[in-house]
């Protein structure tokens, strides 16, 4: 391992490297994930194994809407009367009254749907729907019902004849069928079913629970869904979901059927007022319109008419007439007189008007004026040839006036028939005027009186129209809702889902032991690894000592295992470190660490064995005289370091021991604990033993007490030519780094340099410590059998 790796590229790679330890942090514990999941696998196996399973049921229907594409509207007695006709269907009022719980409560009371029948078996219970043997009738007393809680009852088969019955676990006794049983909760009666015949041969268990229906028709209503399935149509879907797939059908064939019949004994009810009250108006009607036309009737008898308006247009034409024949006799009179005038004033030859009088005044008159003229033309024409003594004109003189006598007569006896006829017009005149002067106000009154006939006719007949149409109604009541689909249950369960619980497993699984692992690292406040070391310490790494895989506690030349090659990594980064220092002398290297128990023996044992294979001279001191550890490792002289320093006269080379095994390998005791070891270790004497030392061998590898915990460490720290700090993985706490980073930075520990030791190798080769072990001679550890199977 190179511990002298360019930081640029270090820095590069960094992120990588993050990404990838936290990979590694999880993949090292594969085995947890494999037995999580299978166990959350497993898990999920026997519960759907052991779940009740949850099937869904539908049903589509059409319900009536007169503002959508739904069924026509039957026919609405009063629907044209405005305020008198009811509203309109609409879908959102349809489908809150399917969910209503009244509807509900009458579908679960028409089921029976509050009593449940439940056969146990040895691990799972089976509901009995429509398959029980008995049929359970329960009426509870007022303090159960108060309670409102479900009540379990035990039926057990004695005999065809024969139950035994028990409650809360305690036997009430053994009953006949078909009987009352009157207990201290209320009253029973268990009766046998169609299906019974099958079990007459069978014992049979079932317990009987019993549930108030409020409560059963609130887990219904619960349950119920109901949605449009367009906002253009009015095509309404029901489903539910529930444990028996029967049961669920006959819950929404029945709701639906119970909402139809809802809804025709409504519209029926509402027709049936309808019908009441048209008969009621009509009788009414019949009343007022018989008083109406009796009113006509009267006002006719007593104006003397019998249709007005006719009466009235031939009294106009008449007083026309009258009008017509008043002139008309006025002006025959004035004519008259006229003539009478010139009659009188006339000479006998003078020829009398005839064309005055009209054709139908006075034929007489007429006729004896036309003589006349004709008498006076013929006198005046003798008289032209003759003289008026002549007898002819004489005698036409007395013709003339004989006849001018009887015209004068017949024009007085005109005058006096049209002074009679005058009169008789001026009375019918003022009749007229009188009769005139009513017809506005005759008129008036009879269109009041004709248009309250009119109203009364027209209503009367509308209501004989609406009560035959109400009878239609009633005789042909339609359905609100038109069942398209009728209920039907799905055969693959809604719940529970085989795929997603057994993914649901997989993921918890999956997760368990990622969050126990990420969980732990986070409360984990020990070294892991290297990526710790160098993420809080600046100090140079030798490198990384994985855990030991075999149990020798010095290595041999013939060592392959993964500590052996990382402590000979550590040796051959150290032999870098010392390049510079003169080879003289011996190279003097103190092991330490922060507390005991991480490893600095034996890191200085191994490493101290490691550089004698190599052919170097070795010695190694024990310097941990407080808590000396060297004799657990190596068979050395019990005396040593402190009895040297103690005792005058001595040689320290009567305390170093040569190790049989090990051509180049010394070791010096570190001897009897002594009570004052810090004033024992800054004494000059042990001092000038290193210079003695340094000259009899090539590397002096010696073991001190950890700088943590004591200063024999520092006190000694000049006689070094570096320091080997030791931290142990999963041991030292985390905030404990700052005490060699203080030693580093404060210079207190020469030439100091760390190694991470007790590391955990990762798996194909991740991780430090690859490639440790690897060559010809390494050992492999012969594992059980069992242990082989998550080998790879």
């Amino acid at each position: 391992m190179n511990t002298y790796t360019d930081s640029s590229s270090q820095e590069n790679q960094e992120s990588d490297f993050n990404i990838r330890e936290q990979v590694e942090k999880y993949l090292i514990h594969w085995k947890w994930f494999a037995v999580a999941v299978f166990a959350t696998l497993l898990l999920a196996f026997l519960y759907l194994r052991y779940a009740t399973p949850l099937y869904s049921a539908s049903t589509t229907i059409l319900v009536k809407d007169d503002k959508k594409g739904g069924l026509s509207t039957e026919l609405s007695a009063l629907s044209d009367l405005g305020g008198l006709g009811g509203a309109e269907s609409n879908v959102d009022n349809e489908i809150e009254i399917l969910k209503s719980r009244t509807l509900v409560e009458n579908t679960v009371e028409k089921l029976k749907l509050n009593v449940a029948y439940v056969m146990q078996g040895r691990v799972k219970s089976a509901e009995l729907y429509t398959a029980s043997p008995i049929d359970f009738i329960y009426l509870p007393n007022k303090e159960i019902v108060e309670n409102n809680n479900s009540e379990t009852f035990t039926v057990t088969s004695v005999s065809a004849a024969t139950f035994k019955l028990a409650y809360l676990e305690k036997e009430l006794g053994v009953f006949k069928y078909n009987t009352i049983i009157d207990t201290k909760v209320g009253k029973i009666s268990v009766t046998k079913t169609i299906f019974a015949a099958e079990k007459d041969n069978q014992e049979f268990e079932i317990d009987c629970i019993y549930s108030p229906v409020a409560k059963i028709t609130a887990a219904f209503k619960n349950k119920l869904v109901v949605s449009s399935l367009s906002k253009t149509s009015s095509v309404v879907e029901l489903s539910i979901v529930d444990a028996v797939p029967a049961r669920a059908e006959d819950f929404l064939n029945t709701l639906v059927a119970l909402y139809n019949q809802n809804a025709i004994e409504d519209k029926n009810l509402v027709a049936e007022k309808t019908s009441d009250f048209i008969s009621q108006r009509l009788e009414f009607i019949t009343n007022e319109l018989t008083d109406v036309e009796k009113d006509v009737e009267g006002f006719k008898n007593q104006n003397s008419l019998t249709d007005i308006e006719s009466e009235t247009k031939l009294f106009l034409e008449n007083a026309s007439d009258y009008e017509k024949q008043k002139i008309e006799t006025e002006i025959q009179m004035n004519v008259v007189a006229s003539m009478v005038q010139f009659l009188n004033s006339s000479k006998p030859d003078d020829l009398i008007p005839t064309n005055l009088l009209s054709s139908g005044a006075n034929s007489e008159a007429g006729s004896l004026i036309g003589e006349y003229n004709k008498m006076v033309i013929e006198r005046n024409r003798i008289a032209a040839g003759a003289t008026l003594e002549n007898p002819v004109v004489q005698n036409a003189d007395k013709r003339i006036n004989a006849l001018k006598a009887n015209i004068a007569q017949s024009l007085s006896r005109m005058q006096s028939s049209l002074s009679i006829k005058k009169r008789n017009l001026d009375r019918e005149g003022a009749a007229i005027g009188g009769r005139k002067s009513q017809v506005p106000r005759l008129e008036r009154e009879f269109r009041i009186i004709d248009r309250q006939q009119k109203v009364k006719e027209a209503l009367y007949l509308y209501l004989l129209q609406k009560r035959e149409e109400t009878a239609l109604t009633l005789a042909a009541t339609e359905q609100s809702a038109k069942v398209i689909d009728s209920g039907l249950s799905s055969d693959i369960p809604v719940s529970p889902k085989k795929m997603i619980v057994y993914l649901g497993a997989l993921m918890a699984g999956l997760l368990i032991p990622f969050a126990l692992i990420y969980v732990a690292d986070l409360l984990n406040t020990k070294i892991k690894n290297r990526g710790d070391v160098e993420k809080r310490l600046n100090i140079p790494f030798l490198g990384d000592v994985p855990r030991s895989e075999s149990h020798e506690e010095l290595i041999s030349m013939n060592s392959r295992s993964s500590s052996a090659e990382a402590i000979r990594m550590v040796r051959t980064n150290l032999e870098f470190m010392l390049s510079s220092t003169s080879e003289d002398k011996a190279k003097t290297i103190f092991v330490t660490s922060t507390i005991p128990g991480e490893g600095k023996t034996f890191l200085a044992v191994n490493l101290a064995g490691t550089i004698a294979l190599s052919g170097k001279r070795v010695l190694l001191i024990g310097m941990d005289i407080r808590n000396p550890k060297l004799s657990e490792y190596l068979p050395i002289n019990p005396q040593g370091l402190t009895n040297y320093l103690t005792k005058s006269g001595t040689k320290i080379t009567d305390f170093i021991t040569k190790l049989d095994k090990y051509e180049h390998f010394s070791v010096l005791a570190s001897g009897a604990i002594p009570p004052n070891p810090a004033e024992l270790l800054m004494s000059q004497k042990l001092t000038g033993m290193f210079e003695d030392l340094k000259s009899q061998f090539d590397y002096i590898i010696v073991d001190t007490a950890p700088v943590g915990v004591v200063t024999d460490t520092v006190i000694t720290a000049q006689n070094a030519d570096a320091f080997i700090y030791v931290v142990r993985a999963n041991y030292l706490d985390k905030r404990m780094l700052r005490i060699p980073e203080m030693f580093y930075k404060d210079k207190k520990l020469p030439n100091m340099s760390l190694v991470l030791n007790d590391t955990k190798i990762m798996k194909k080769g991740y991780g430090y410590g690859y490639g440790y072990g690897y060559g010809y001679g390494a050992e492999e550890e012969v594992l059980p059998w069992y242990k082989t199977l998550f080998k790879k």
